[in-house]
């Protein structure tokens, strides 16, 4: 049995789409980013970074795993699924999701950022970020052209690009011209267990679309952690 410590932020919904993917049991225990649960000392026991998404393996003497990289990496070859254990495979599996960890996730959440909560709107700095998320999609889109996944079979690496590129829309970056992409998401998203693992939790702002009355709440509460100083990343604040 896992405990996973987590929020309705791509980031966290990684982890519940492996999770669900793998079939394991695991515990919800979701945090409320705005009351700053992710800061207090039972859970900085976990991850002294303070953010979701973070395991805890009960049947590996409570073995606790942050960040959400290593959280999947650590699911995969728990189970041995969802990577492969060739030395050459595992690798491919790791360059795609090193590639979302150090660009598609940053950039997309200094996009979100400076897009959405940002009390000052400074266009050179929105450019930048929805060009360079743009320019990460066109890679995606690249790759995705001659191969059904990213890596070779369905992997943590497409679960782990999927969950932020579903939410481009709230990055302000379009994907209209990117077919490749556009089959690769749709057909990840129909997949059961990934429907349901975004739904662990599910989010109370539908991060895929724009302009509700929830969207503009959301976005509110956002701009206050910003201005406070917390760390933020879509869906209110992830590693």
């Amino acid at each position: 049995m896992l405990d996973l410590y987590t929020a309705a932020t791509p980031n966290g919904h990684k982890v519940s789409i492996a999770l669900e993917e793998l079939g394991l049991s695991y515990t919800l225990k979701v945090l409320d980013l705005t009351a700053g649960e992710q800061k207090t000392p039972a859970f900085l026991a976990i991850n002294p970074n303070g953010r979701i998404p973070a395991i805890v393996d009960h049947e590996a003497d409570d073995f606790a795993v942050f960040e959400s990289g290593a959280c999947l990496i650590y699911l995969a070859e728990k189970t041995g699924r969802l990577m492969p254990a060739d030395a050459k495979g595992r690798s491919r599996v790791l360059q795609w999701l090193m590639f979302q960890m150090g660009g598609i996730g940053p950039m997309m959440g200094q996009a979100n950022v400076f897009f959405r909560y940002f009390p000052e709107k400074i266009p050179a700095v929105i450019d930048r970020y929805q060009g360079e998320s743009k320019r990460l999609f066109r890679v995606l889109d690249g790759q995705l052209k001659d191969h059904e996944f990213l890596a070779g079979d369905y992997s943590i690496a497409d679960i782990a690009n999927w969950a932020w590129v579903r939410t481009h829309r709230w990055s302000g970056v379009e994907m209209d011209d990117l077919p490749h992409l556009r089959r690769w998401r749709d057909a990840i998203r129909a997949r059961p267990a990934v429907q349901r693992g975004i739904d662990q939790p599910p989010s109370k702002v539908d991060l895929t679309r724009d302009g509700d009355a929830g969207a503009q709440k959301f976005a509110e509460e956002a701009r206050r952690m910003v201005e406070t100083g917390q760390s933020l990343k879509p869906g209110g604040g992830a590693a």
